[in-house]
């Protein structure tokens, strides 16, 4: 339990430290790597529903055993994301290097499967050994 407990703390860390500072470059994207975002409504709306993932992971961080099946929903949170940088990238629509940051999402992802498990493991041993 204390596996999955540190895996969503530190995921849910993890993705505030990182996305809070997008809500600030939208400009600055659209220089950097142009053309300019045409839609600000689909980057923030995207900016915004990863930011709730964050803190859906804190609260299965609480009592991963009572919040388990949420914990496969964050499995295809990352899953998505991963799937979708990886089509993106066999169509020709990113680069290597762009691809390359949707790798800590893949290993968040083995370690919610990882997390999942272990919570099942340990939900059955202590059925077992309950009166």
């Amino acid at each position: 339990m204390k596996f999955a407990k540190v895996v969503f703390w530190i995921a849910g860390i993890w993705g505030v430290v990182l996305l809070t500072p997008l809500y600030f470059m939208f400009d600055l994207i659209g220089r950097q790597d142009p053309p300019p975002i045409t839609h600000p409504q689909f980057f923030y709306a995207f900016v915004s529903v990863a930011m709730v993932w964050q803190f859906a992971f804190f609260v299965i961080a609480t009592d991963p055993a009572r919040f388990r099946p949420m914990i496969l929903m964050s499995v295809l949170e990352k899953l998505s994301y991963v799937l979708t940088v990886g089509v993106l990238y066999l169509r020709g629509l990113t680069t290597p290097a762009r691809s390359v940051a949707a790798f800590p999402d893949a290993v968040l992802g083995i370690l919610f499967v990882w997390a999942y498990i272990k919570v099942g493991s340990a939900k059955s041993a202590s059925s077992i050994t309950a009166p």
